[in-house]
């Protein structure tokens, strides 16, 4: 078993920067003090994000391939919700020295599977030592000569719409807290099939966590329908969908018709992580209003799938992975004082994800 701190970090360098992809806008990649990437539009959107050990992922059940595709996710979908095509990242890690060097060329190899459907190069970074795993990424993306969606385009009168799963990476960190399903997962990515997760599939929940999928695609799809307003979903629905509404300076109404699927296809893993928990009666089980708390917690303020929330004006053709899940209204329009609001009154739980109040 071969430790970093075995190696210099040229032998490192020599190790990961072979597994990362160049990316189609690349001009000068890694091996020089900076990259040089091609921006034809003459603008670019650049944006950074960074991964926490323990704070962020907890190495019990991530694999250096699960954090490089989540590294990955994350901040391509950024880009993506500015309806542009995510054209390269610059990675910074820190990493202890007792590290297991396959943890850190894992993470390589996540980075190249999450950049390989985008065509995004992994163009370069730093290698630092330290005392807790740290991955800090800063993503570009290239606009191809669209303007950039923005949170703050959003009118009264749009449909509110959503690309991507809703509730299953909360799921499934709700599964391997409780001891559900075994992790770490496989190195191959496992396939996400639509349609009602029941027991035997729990980990694709889980995969959805560890190994996000954000809709990329859809991204750039929706700047072309003419999408008023965009955003990644990465704190939660009603958090996420705040502040497209704060942003725009209008409210947010979404309609909970829309997102009785997901509370079905998360149904089972509620009840298995109820049970776990002891909650409801110890000689029945846990009760439905357990169940459902679970269910409508999950799909309203769990974070991290990275989908995309974007607005639309009224009769929109919705591009191909898009969901119309609600409506804007104006801000004093038929009134609760909460931004968002779940078929007109105010959400029953809270609001999402936090980084000093979780």
């Amino acid at each position: 078993m071969t430790l970093v701190r075995d190696l210099s970090e040229e032998q490192i360098l020599d190790r990961i920067v072979p597994l990362l992809p160049r990316g189609s806008s690349t001009l000068v990649g890694p091996g020089d003090d900076a990259a040089v990437l091609a921006a034809p539009d003459g603008r670019y959107v650049v944006s950074t994000d960074v991964l926490v050990e323990d704070r962020h992922f907890r190495t019990r059940w991530s694999t250096g391939y699960d954090v490089g595709r989540r590294a990955a996710a994350q901040n391509l979908a950024d880009v993506a919700a500015m309806g542009a095509r995510p054209t390269a990242l610059v990675t910074s890690l820190v990493v202890p020295g007792e590290t297991e060097l396959d943890w850190v060329t894992g993470l390589a190899r996540g980075l190249a599977d999450g950049c390989a459907p985008v065509g995004a190069g992994a163009v370069g970074g730093d290698l630092a030592g330290g005392p807790l795993l740290v991955v800090s990424i800063t993503v570009h993306g290239d606009l191809e000569g669209r303007a950039p969606v923005l949170r703050s385009g959003a009118r009264p009168g749009d449909v509110v719409a959503h690309a991507g799963v809703r509730g299953w990476s909360a799921a499934g960190l709700a599964l391997l807290e409780a001891g559900l399903v075994r992790a770490p997962l496989a190195a191959v990515p496992l396939e996400v099939a639509d349609g009602v997760v029941l027991e035997d599939a729990w980990e694709r929940l889980v995969a959805a966590h560890l190994r996000p999928d954000p809709p990329l695609a859809a991204g750039t799809a929706a700047a072309v329908a003419g999408a008023t307003a965009m955003l990644d979903v990465s704190d939660g629905l009603l958090r996420d969908a705040g502040r497209v509404a704060r942003a725009s300076g209008v409210r947010i109404d979404l309609d909970p018709a829309a997102f009785a699927a997901d509370r079905d296809t998360l149904r089972s893993a509620a009840r298995a992580v109820a049970a776990a928990a002891g909650l409801g009666d110890p000689g029945w089980g846990p009760g439905r209003a357990d169940i459902d708390g679970l269910t409508d917690t999950w799909v309203w303020s769990g974070g991290e799938d990275h989908g995309l929330l974007a607005t639309f004006p009224a009769g929109t053709a919705l591009p191909a992975g898009w969901s119309a899940v609600g409506r804007v209204l104006e801000a004093g329009e038929s009134a609760p004082a909460a931004r968002v609001t779940i078929g007109g009154a105010a959400p029953a739980v809270t609001p999402g994800w936090d980084h000093f109040r979780a």
